[in-house]
């Protein structure tokens, strides 16, 4: 994972293999000490015995763990036969183990790996023809093996080969030459070559008159290496070539071009250095020699990975040019631009392309395709954001004439370092490494040997078969010409030749079978001819606009497709026909209304490509590039690239306006880039900062030359009469000349962009120590064996073969002499410990392999006859750094200069430094405030509470403490009349032992109590002093007060005694000290009064309690207003309700007493009856009201005052009525006499 793994495979006398992973844990441990198992031990110990003492396992050499399970150290092997092992179970964090195997001389020695896993592109196995990692490299294990290999590449078993024999109709292949194969089927053949310096990756091939020429490449190592080889297609045969073509400096990750003849060579990385080039070379095939380019640049990125090809003038007259796409630049990222190198201009230039934001990448393949005239660009390693990386299945298309842009569809199958060619009308792609790091990936993980072809035609992809070729073929790094693929990487460096022929369109006879042809061709069947036909040589290829009748109708994407769309740009140029609408991408099926694309910074990844185009700016916060607003530039003005422009309308002169611009800070713009002239709008013919400053010389407002390439001058323009230049806009726009004093509609005003640029870090590529690296940032890498720094989304990209053996993100010892102990010496593959005579323990690590110090086995570094020990597999007994001797080998008799610890590694109590290997310890400065400090750094543990510092020489200023411990102590500062509780419970009060508080009396004739109490027991010392400034005491302290061994102390200090009142500064001291931790202290010091004063008590008394009688009537009074309101407010309320009650009139029949009632003729009704029946709830009772006639006087009336009638009211029952007119009356006149009727439904 992090430290990164190392072997070795040789044939001869030695074998180091060297890892910073761990094996599988299917593979068993054989060869090694048995593991001893013992009852007092809580886990059995695999690799080491039980230490009955400890409980814990006493691990063999070589071995690490609490059950010594894992490996962590060196191994010197001598056997004909062993195993090799990490231990049981995944391998632990950052692992480094060494493996030595010595042979016989002249023998082959063999690896087989039952089982191996690391992961892929962090964690290596390397391989060593020799003792130490100086030595040639011969592998660079990763990822997952189950298979078994020769350790010396010369010496693997070797299968027969095949010739195949061209023909019309049958071919042969197979490892004796006897399988035939039908002319309308593809298959492959392997080449291998075991001369010495083929093996190769991330180089680049070209074909030119029958040569396959190969250029460059990865090579473990360079004492062998040939910059070029040829190789013969038709003979099958590598050529050899003078040696002066070797003569340019070796480099990988480049891009070769071939025209006429000549191979141009741009950029790559040279691995000796690690820095990646500009450099553009020309190879001359005819008289094989180089030449080195200087051309003129104003744009221009240094790249590895990237991809380059030639593309011919769309006219005749035209001129060729070199596209050089994608790439990653050390200094500005992944690089998303289209740079473009004239050959016939001999400049470098970069593309404006328009349609859909593609992101570019490391590692991708490409093909250009002079029938549909398009660059074709697939997979590759990717940054999408600052923190986010990794490959990608993308498929972009270039329009080379129109430089728009065009996502195709996707592979689905993610990869890099892969390889592309085109045949018949389809792009063949090949191997590649598809790990993705941690996530899921389709086939292989670190190689594969996938084969897809993408149909130009019909925009689908297909899975052909992989290479069945009895051989392994999965690689990454190779390189591939129709369809030869060389070399490549499989953790082996290879030399190998793999030859695909694609099925042949005219071995099919008829139309059917035509038109099944395939896969991987596209066919069709010629009636006037009765042949079958190449699709992209037929009349119905490339050159026709309808979709050919082989490929699938295409149906509208659905959105989850388009999703994946996140700008304008991208959704509009793309085959899943889509349409971008309210800021979405969304299918062209859904209804939507239009929308105007914005411009977008978000494919730029590192600050500094964000930094080169003011319309961004880098957020250093979420390290991601973000647009600035429109109005950076002001109110109507426009940012356009890095300036901003501004038209005014005014019809005016070139003289006036220019002043015009000035009035506004302003110039005439200089229309130098693509941007400016597409923005100046058809509405207006400005004027631009064009003007003639002699007979043939031209240049802009900014002096700077019109070239004539970006703008061009209209027909018949310059002419002789004009001074001047405005931009007219005929179809296509250009430049007019005119005189200066005629008017213009329009002028064009152009000033810097004024927004303040963020500075930008250093970028990782320019930092050169490993603290400058790591250091204030996260986003670096340093490399320790390749001393290089990185940027952490760029690792994979830097170092695709294994390169770094560690890396680190904190700061570390950058060469072996850094290492002061011999444990962390041998922890370093590349280092070994050279031991002094001095019998104790001292010496040097110095880089060396185990026959001695390197470079060359420097002895004198080092001598044996001085009685030097040189120690590479395990460390000598005697350990003692120096400052004992040994007796027994390795028990220190006795640690001299302030050290301890078992090998005196460690300064005594009071002491710091580093004893290891001969230092030295210093005393701790404490300024008296503390006994013990850090051991390592020094800092000291403060023993008071409110003394702070390395050295303890601050106060804790902000918690209220005050003093000066430089030349006394720190005292809080308690106030009177309050309680301070202090709880010294924290991991941090470990070492406080004393605490010290101050307090001055704040009334002069009161006496000052104080007490204190503590959870432990502590020493109390208090004293006084008649002032107290700033730590500083004027005068001599006075003890007053001196306890020992104490929980609770109290005291009164009278103000007469220590005369408070002459005193005004008196300040009291008290000192808390010998308490152990933890502990909780209450302190507090009061001033109250000895006697009652009864005046002021009675004053007292009165006021509160006349005020409490004042408040209690102002509460009475306002609850009677309330309650008096809310009376009114209820009889208001009911008055209403009564008035609102119904009403009506009666008529009211009085009797005389002249005659009796029941003799009154007429129609008056004699019954009483009720004058009011109010029914109750239910409608079973009812309150009946009469009226009732009073007694009176003589005559019928009533006495004086009073009143002849009254309302009787009653409450009656009305569920049970039995009506008058059914009651039996006695018999007489008077029961024949008509009764009138009670009243209906009222029974009394």
């Amino acid at each position: 994972m992090h430290g990164a793994p190392r072997w070795a495979c040789c044939s001869g006398s030695w074998l180091m293999l060297s890892t910073g992973i761990l094996l599988s844990a299917a593979v068993l441990f054989l060869g090694l000490p048995g593991s001893a198992e013992a009852k007092e031990c809580d886990k059995p110990c695999m690799n080491g015995q039980c230490n009955a003492a400890t409980g814990s396992c006493a691990c063999l050499p070589g071995w690490v763990g609490d059950q010594c399970q894992h490996c962590g150290g060196r191994f010197r092997l001598t056997g004909l036969s062993g195993y090799l092992t990490d231990g049981p179970g995944n391998y632990k964090y950052k692992t480094k183990c060494t493996w030595l195997i010595e042979g016989q001389p002249n023998t082959i020695l063999r690896l087989r790996f039952n089982h191996f896993a690391t992961e892929c592109s962090w964690d290596h196995l390397y391989v060593y023809d020799g003792d130490s990692i100086y030595a040639p490299l011969l592998a660079a294990f990763r990822h997952f093996y189950l298979q078994s290999s020769d350790s010396n590449p010369q010496h693997l078993s070797v299968t027969a080969k095949c010739f195949y024999l061209t023909s019309i109709f049958f071919l042969l292949s197979g490892p004796e030459c006897s399988i035939p194969l039908p002319a309308n089927s593809s298959f492959w053949n392997r080449e291998d070559y075991p001369e010495g310096g083929l093996a190769r990756a991330s180089h680049k091939a070209v074909v030119e008159q029958g040569l396959m020429w190969v250029i460059g490449g990865y090579v473990f190592n360079a004492s062998d290496y040939q910059m070029v080889k040829a190789y013969n297609l038709s003979s099958r045969t590598w050529l050899t070539l003078d040696p002066s073509v070797n003569t340019v400096t070796p480099r990988y990750g480049h891009s070769l071009a071939l025209h006429e003849g000549k191979i141009y060579m741009y950029g790559g990385k040279i691995d000796s250095t690690g820095n990646v080039s500009s450099q553009l070379w020309v190879f001359h095939v005819q008289n094989q020699t180089w030449v080195l380019l200087n051309p003129q640049a104003k744009e221009q990125y240094a790249v590895v990975g990237h991809s380059a090809h030639i593309v011919p003038p769309a006219q005749e007259g035209g001129s060729h040019v070199m596209l050089v796409l994608f790439g990653h630049c050390p200094v500005y990222g992944y690089i998303s631009h289209v740079q473009e190198y004239d050959i016939s201009e001999n400049s470098w230039s970069l593309v404006t392309t328009e349609g859909a934001l593609v992101q570019g990448g490391y590692g991708h393949s490409s093909v250009f395709d002079p029938s549909t005239r398009a660059i074709y660009i697939h997979g590759g390693y990717k940054a999408f954001s600052a923190t986010k990386y990794g490959l990608a299945g993308d498929l972009y298309k270039l329009d080379v004439d129109k430089k728009k842009w065009t996502i195709l569809r996707d592979s689905g199958f993610f990869r890099y370092l892969h390889t592309a060619v085109i045949v018949s009308g389809t792009m063949l792609v090949f191997g590649g490494n598809t790990h993705n790091d941690t996530s899921m990936s389709h086939g292989a993980k670190c190689f594969s040997s996938d084969f897809l072809a993408y149909s130009l035609a019909c925009d689908e992809w297909t899975v052909l078969p992989r290479p069945d070729l009895y051989h392994d073929v999965n690689r990454f790094g190779h390189s591939a010409v129709v369809m030869y693929v060389f070399g490549g990487f499989n953790s082996l460096l290879l030399n190998d030749v793999l030859m695909y022929t694609s099925p042949s369109c005219s071995a099919f006879s008829s139309a059917v079978t035509c038109a099944q042809a395939g896969p991987g061709i596209h066919c069709v069947w010629n009636d006037p001819q009765k042949a079958c036909l190449p699709w992209e040589g037929s009349p119905a290829g490339p050159s026709q606009q309808q979709l050919p009748s082989f490929c699938n109708t295409k149906s509208y994407a659905d959105n989850e497709r388009c999703d994946q769309y996140t700008d304008c740009y991208s959704c509009t140029a793309n085959t899943n026909v889509c349409q971008w609408c309210s800021g979405k991408c969304l299918s062209m099926g859904s209804n939507c209304t239009s929308d105007s694309p914005l411009y977008v910074c978000q494919k730029k990844t590192s600050c500094k490509s964000c930094a080169v185009d003011q319309n961004c700016q880098w957020d250093i916060r979420n390290q991601n590039c973000v647009q600035l607003p429109e109005n950076v530039c002001g109110e109507n003005w426009h940012l356009v690239g890095n300036s901003c422009l501004k038209f005014i309308t005014a019809k005016d002169t070139y003289d006036n306006a220019k002043l015009a611009c000035r009035s506004h800070n302003a110039l005439l713009a200089s229309l130098t880039t693509q941007k400016k002239e597409i923005f100046v709008l058809a509405d207006y013919t400005p004027w631009v900062g064009l003007r003639k400053i002699n007979v043939s010389y031209w240049c802009w407002e900014d002096m700077s030359p019109f070239t004539n390439t970006i703008l061009q001058w209209l027909p018949g323009e310059p002419s002789d009469a004009g001074f001047c230049g405005y931009l007219a806009e005929p179809a296509p726009s250009g430049l007019k000349a005119q005189t200066c004093i005629n008017p213009v509609n329009g002028s064009l005003c152009e000033r810097p962009a004024n927004h303040s640029a963020k500075q930008c870090r250093t970028p990782c590529a320019m930092r050169s120590t490993c603290s400058e690296c790591t250091s204030s940032s996260s986003e670096c890498m340093w490399c320790s064996n390749m001393k290089q720094c990185v940027d952490s989304n760029a690792y994979v990209a830097s170092f695709p073969f294994g390169q770094c053996m560690e890396w680190y993100t904190l700061s570390t010892s950058e060469n072996c002499s850094g290492y002061r102990t011999c444990g962390q010496c041998l922890d370093q593959p590349g280092c070994g410990w050279c031991t002094d005579p001095s019998n104790t323990g001292k010496g040097q690590c110095i880089e060396g392999s185990y026959r001695g110090p390197h470079p060359a086995l420097n002895s004198s570094m080092c001598p044996s006859e001085a009685k030097y020990d040189w120690s590479f597999i395990h460390c000598p007994a005697c350990q003692c750094n120096g400052h004992s001797q040994c007796v027994n080998e390795s028990v220190c008799e006795k640690c001299e200069d302030l050290t301890t610890g078992r090998q005196c590694e460690s300064c005594v109590s009071g002491y710091y430094g580093d004893p290891t290997n001969g230092g030295s310890c210093q005393p701790c400065k404490c300024n008296g405030h503390a006994s013990m400090c850090n051991p390592n750094n020094g800092k000291c543990f403060c023993t008071t509470k409110g003394i702070k510092g390395d050295r303890c020489h601050l106060c804790e200023v902000e918690s209220r403490y005050q003093g000066n411990p430089l030349k006394g102590t720190c005292y809080y500062t308690l106030l009177i009349d309050y309680q301070f509780t202090f709880s010294l419970s924290q991991e941090d009060d470990r070492y406080y032992t004393a605490i010290n508080f101050v307090a001055t009396p704040e009334e002069a004739n009161r006496d000052l109590d104080m007490f204190i109490n503590a959870s432990k027991n502590f020493n109390l010392n208090i004293t006084w002093a008649t002032s107290f400034t700033a730590g500083t005491q004027a005068g001599e302290e006075i003890p007053i007060v001196s306890r020992s061994n104490i929980k609770e102390f109290k005291d009164s200090f009278s103000n007469e005694n220590f005369d408070f009142r002459n005193n005004p500064n008196i300040t009291f001291f008290v000192y808390v000290s010998n308490f152990t931790w933890p502990i909780k202290i209450q302190i507090a010091f009061s001033q109250h009064s000895n006697f009652m004063d009864l005046v002021q008590f009675f004053v007292t008394f009165f006021s509160c309690f006349l005020s409490l009688l004042l408040v209690a009537a102002v509460v009475w009074k306002i609850k009677q207003s309330c309650w008096a309101s809310r009376r009114r407010e209820q009889l208001l309320r009911e008055m209403q309700q009564m008035a609102s009650r119904p009403f009506a009139t009666i008529n009211v029949a009085l009797e005389t007493d002249e005659e009796p009632p029941d003799l009154i003729g007429g129609n008056v009704k004699s019954v009483p009856k009720p004058i009011a029946l109010e029914p109750c709830f239910g409608n079973k009772a009812a309150v009946l009201s009469i009226f009732v006639r009073l007694p009176r006087g003589s005559g019928g009336i009533p006495p004086p005052g009073q009143s002849g009638l009254a309302v009787a009211s009653a409450l009656v029952d009305v569920s049970q009525q039995m009506c008058v007119n059914f009651k039996e009356k006695p018999g007489g006149l008077r029961s024949r006499k008509q009764q009138p009727a009670a009243q209906p439904s009222t029974c009394i």
